[in-house]
């Protein structure tokens, strides 16, 4: 298997031809969409990257209740079940201070977040991941929306750098590749000249340490998308674009669920993007059309029905993380006093989460069970449907065959 880095070198050359690629990333937020990737990118013979943030995959279980290296072995296993010879790389998304929930909840000091950090990465280098997404960008010391001095970001970029090479290094493990930068704006990078800036300040920071070699193949840029916007702006992708591949490296969108012009993405010269949120939307509507069948067939059978779509609303309301979600004028209200489609967006949002939780998963073998008499494999009914929200990227990518190409 190539690495990343080979792989974003070739890239290059295909942009360069005007015959752009772009990687999909998925977020493997359930064991579900894990399945289905894999799954898909074996149907259509082309390397998948696996973004898996701090909150999902972590040394705590995150809320999938995957460590990194249970999370690499049941990838490995999928790519086994189905005899899957497309490259897959395990990747960490957004790796930095307080960007795992739980730091902020328990109000972590600096060097505390710090610590847990580095810690996560040298479990993620020792389980195989292939790329770091190295974020610092995001400083609960600072008041309010303040920005982190650009020096500051790039300073702690280039620590949490160094620190994965000599982990990687004590273990004699392969190289790995790096990503760095953030789409949000209160990273303080999304302005041009800072962006620019960043680049220039991480090149001198990486050659005073002698970590040119480990030079990020990608990086992560502002394209239009974010949580509540699906356009992508092909120009500013494109200016960005120009700025990188001279740099040996490639840019990165996250945020590209249910965008608008995914085809564009290849075009713009885009090297990846993430998907997550969809997917997970996928597997819930997937998990309701089934709820409404067992409604249907259990009016004339003397069964317990699953209730599915109650225990899914109890857990996400327990749980608290709708909340996170609420928009400004929302917050302060109880969930009962938001509009339906409201409510039923946040438990959509907030399924993911909760996947797990035992009362979850007990209501989702109850709805298969009462329905196997109709359908032989309901669970398979559900990869499928994500796996037709998947191969909506591929095929808008150009992803593909893609790996005959690169080999």
């Amino acid at each position: 298997m190539k690495s990343l880095n080979e792989v974003t070198r070739q890239l290059i050359e295909l942009h360069s031809r005007g015959q752009g690629v772009t990687l999909l990333a998925v977020c493997p937020n359930s064991e579900a969409v894990l399945e289905a990737a894999v799954k898909a990118a074996s149907i259509h013979h082309t390397p998948m990257l696996f973004a898996a943030t701090l909150n999902q995959v972590d040394l705590d279980g995150g809320y999938t209740g995957w460590t990194p290296q249970i999370f690499t072995e049941c990838l490995n296993q999928y790519k086994s079940q189905y005899q899957c010879e497309s490259w897959l790389y395990p990747c960490l998304d957004h790796g930095g201070p307080w960007l795992k929930d739980r730091h902020t909840l328990d109000h972590l000091s600096y060097a505390d977040t710090m610590a847990q950090v580095k810690d996560s990465l040298a479990a993620c280098i020792e389980a195989g991941y292939a790329l770091l997404h190295i974020d610092p960008t995001v400083d609960r010391t600072l008041p309010g929306s303040t920005q982190l001095p650009l020096d500051l970001v790039v300073e702690r970029t280039i620590e949490l750098m160094a620190h994965a090479e000599t982990v990687r290094q004590s273990l004699g493990s392969q190289p790995i590749s790096y990503e760095v930068g953030t789409e949000e704006v209160h990273g303080g990078l999304v302005e041009s000249e800072r962006f620019q800036a960043f680049l220039t300040q991480l090149r001198t920071g990486l050659e005073q340490k002698n970590l040119s070699y480990a030079w990020p193949c990608f990086v992560v840029a502002q394209v239009g998308t974010d949580l509540h916007t699906t356009s992508f702006d092909a120009q500013a992708a494109k200016y960005i674009t120009t700025t990188l591949i001279p740099l040996g490296s490639l840019a990165k969108g996250h945020y590209t669920d249910w965008v608008d012009n995914p085809a564009a993405y290849p075009a713009a010269g885009m090297g990846a993007a993430n998907v997550g949120p969809e997917f997970t939307a996928a597997e819930y509507k997937a998990l309701q059309d089934l709820e409404l069948k067992e409604i249907q067939i259990l009016r004339n059978r003397s069964a317990t029905p699953s209730r599915f779509q109650v225990h899914l609303q109890e857990a996400v309301l327990e749980s608290g993380r709708w909340q996170k979600w609420l928009q400004p004028a929302e917050r302060g209200l109880e969930f009962d006093q938001l509009d339906l489609a409201r409510r039923d967006w946040l438990v959509q949002t907030g399924a993911r989460y909760v996947w797990t939780n035992p009362a979850v998963k007990q209501a989702r073998s109850r709805l298969y069970e009462n329905l196997s008499p109709v359908i032989s494999d309901p669970h398979r009914y559900v990869v499928d449907r994500i796996i037709n929200a998947i191969e909506r990227y591929i095929v808008a990518f150009r992803m593909e065959g893609f790996q005959e190409w690169l080999l």
